[in-house]
């Protein structure tokens, strides 16, 4: 024991930890495992030299041989894999040897409880190597699936007589309960790994011979490791996302809709449930909204545009549309500008579909066409009830545009959405709705197009080599002060492989000036609409994306896969 604190000091020293103190081992404390949450030590470091120490190899990347990994799986089980985080790498010596060495790797060489599970479950003789803790846990995930654990004790306990488990009328299995594991916890595992990775979106798809499950990060769909016969838990974890949900179990043929409020770790997850009866049987869709708090800042709103909007929301009455695509963030825009304008002094009311995020001290109202309660009918009864500043989720129809138009005349400032390509596009929209020119002259402000581009990984970017010749692709001849970046090829820990971390909003502004309302009234062309946007300031999203990638928050061609030249509008 005194060899082994000794060994462990002098790897700290090399880590550049000289001077902690150890902590005391205990069987529920890991000395390894605690000295590497502390956060202070270079772990790579740290762990090779204490691999180097101990006489065990080191592998700096564990990777599961692909060749063996059936046969890996069978010898250490996930159950075990995940409780103690050992990975099983490879399986040394020949096919057809019978004392082939299982090559397992760990971060914590001294867990003595580990090797004893492992000296119990494993019928092959074991090596031990030592790995990056990082590496190895996102390695383990990958290698055995979310919910390996669980998967391993349903399966376990619920084959009955033989009876195949998809044969089974789930709604029995969802209220049995095992005595370590259940369909509720696999569930719930798939749910919180969303949550670790800042998914937005958890999408359950059944397939012929899988059952599918991808989140969505940072706008990009990624595919979930899961256990490889997880199609024998297809309509369980189905029924279970159903009962959650509140949601009719026994009705499969047509779409449903419905809400899931968790609280993990002491934040409040609202979930939004979706069903889609498919061939295969039912897909649900997963909405992961979290309690965010909106302001400003959060936004990241450039300065010269953002007094322009703060002008906006300073205005009387008058309409703000927020204009983009499904998934660009308008309704956080919204939410943020009403937040602003929370205040005593003023009554707020929305009419949304659906209620994405609840904003204390604002009447929100649900949409409900089952009971007639549309946008239209919504709106004029919010206008009986003396509100100051009126929020319409989206115009879909004249009826609610309308609505919206006589409400802002009257004195309301109204914010609400629409689907356009572009800012001056919501001009053109609102005319082909059945609205009349002069009355969007009149009562629209302006209309404040985004979108989202996706943000460098500060750890791993790269400067990007030929950085002019591509920004003339966006048009910018320019100078460039300082370096510009691109994505690395295969990113990081930090951002899972991707190169990215996080998204940004790229934003562009055309407000309604008395000239600009004056060619509104005589529909003249969007091209000459636009020019008369750019003499009132008007600078397009291109060219903010331009800015964000000089700053080196971006890249060239997240930019160009969201923005348009002015002369393509």
């Amino acid at each position: 024991m005194k060899a082994i604190r000794q060994a462990l000091v002098q790897c700290l020293e090399a880590a550049g930890g000289g001077g902690i103190p150890l902590p005391t081992a205990t069987p529920s404390v890991s000395v390894v495992n605690s000295l590497l949450d502390m956060g202070t030590l270079d772990e790579e470091v740290f762990l090779s030299h204490l691999a180097s120490r101990l006489g065990l190899g080191w592998v700096a990347m564990p990777v599961p041989d692909a060749a063996d990994a059936p046969e890996l799986k069978r010898l250490l089980p996930a159950r075990v894999a995940l409780k103690h985080r050992l990975l099983p790498l490879r399986l040394d010596g020949e096919p057809e040897d019978e004392d082939r060495k299982l090559v397992i790797s760990t971060f914590d060489p001294l867990d003595l409880i580990a090797r004893q599970s492992v000296a119990r479950e494993v019928d092959a003789p074991v090596r031990f190597e030592v790995a990056p803790r990082k590496r190895l846990l996102n390695a383990l995930r990958d290698f055995y699936g979310v919910g390996a654990d669980t998967f391993e004790e349903i399966l376990k306990g619920r084959e009955v007589d033989g009876v195949d488990l998809e044969m089974r009328d789930e709604a029995n299995i969802i209220d049995e309960s095992d005595e370590e594991a259940s369909v509720v916890k696999f569930v719930n595992q798939i749910i919180r790994e969303a949550l670790e990775q800042h998914a937005t979106d958890i999408h359950v798809e059944p397939m012929e011979d899988k059952l599918r499950m991808r989140y969505r990060i940072d706008g990009r769909l990624r595919e979930v490791p899961v256990p490889e016969n997880i199609k024998q838990l297809q309509q369980s974890v189905i029924a279970r996302l159903k009962v959650m949900a509140k949601l009719d179990i026994a009705e499969r043929r047509l779409p449903q809709d419905g809400r899931i409020n968790l609280q993990i770790a002491g934040q409040l997850i609202d979930v939004r449930v979706a069903t889609i009866p498919s061939v295969e049987g039912e897909s649900i869709s997963l909405r992961l909204l979290g309690q965010e708090k909106f302001n400003l800042d959060r936004l990241q709103v450039e300065t010269d545009l953002r007094a322009e909007v703060e002008g906006l929301l300073k205005k009387p009455n008058g309409i703000v549309l927020v204009t983009g695509p499904t998934g660009s963030g308008k309704s956080t825009t919204l939410y943020t500008f009403l937040s602003q304008l929370n205040t005593e002094h003023r009554r707020i009311v929305t009419i949304e579909d659906p209620v994405e995020n609840k904003l204390p001290g604002v009447v929100q109202i649900a949409v409900r066409p089952e009971i007639d309660l549309t946008f239209a009918a919504g709106l004029r009864s919010i206008l009986r009830g003396d509100p100051n500043v009126v929020m319409i989720g989206e115009m879909r129809d004249l009826e609610t545009a309308e609505i919206a138009i006589r409400a802002a005349l009257t004195g309301h400032l109204v914010f609400s959405t629409l689907h356009t390509n572009n800012a001056i596009g919501g001009i053109n929209r609102l005319i082909d709705m059945g609205v009349e020119p002069f009355l969007v002259a009149s009562s629209v402000r302006a209309f404040f197009a985004q979108r989202l581009v996706r943000v460098l990984c500060p750890l791993c970017r790269q400067e990007e080599p030929n950085a002019a010749e591509k920004l003339r692709e966006l048009h910018y001849t320019g100078p460039i002060n300082g370096p510009v970046y691109r994505a690395k090829e295969g990113g990081c820990e930090g951002c899972r492989a991707t190169g990215y971390k996080g998204r940004m909003a790229l934003y562009e502004l055309v407000r309604v000036t008395p000239a600009m309302g004056e060619l509104i009234t005589h529909k003249a062309s969007s091209q000459t609409l636009l020019q008369q946007a750019v003499k009132d300031g008007y600078r397009p999203m291109r060219e903010y994306g331009v800015r964000k990638i000089l700053l080196g928050n971006t890249t060239i061609e997240e930019v160009l896969s969201v923005t348009v030249a002015e002369s393509e509008q």
